[in-house]
């Protein structure tokens, strides 16, 4: 798990974000007019995230049921019951931290 997390293609992502993030602040540091910000774009990257996030959570779930279910035939309606109850809860929350990052503008 560490050795993969200290991966080149890991480092290069977690560089480009923040690379990204960077530019970005020097980019929203001018002010308009009105005393918003020329870019501004945080709740854009908010809401990336949290649908990255979301799409990563989800497909684990279903990766580990589909596993489980090819392993234990006898039980996969019982974990595609705990699967679809997890999942509602991971898309309840993303709809939600989405709500809150929309609400920004």
């Amino acid at each position: 798990m560490i050795r993969s997390l200290y991966s080149f293609r890991t480092l290069s992502a977690v560089a480009a974000v923040a690379l990204t993030m960077f530019a970005a602040d020097f980019a929203s540091a001018q002010e308009a007019t009105g005393g918003r910000a020329l870019i501004d774009l945080t709740s854009a990257f908010s809401i990336g995230l949290v649908v990255i996030g979301a799409a990563y959570g989800i497909s684990k779930l279903a990766a580990a049921a589909y596993e489980s279910m090819s392993r234990q035939p006898e039980v996969a309606g019982n974990i595609q019951t705990a699967m679809i109850i997890a999942a509602a809860l991971i898309e309840g929350f993303t709809f939600y931290a989405l709500f809150l990052c929309g609400n920004k503008a």
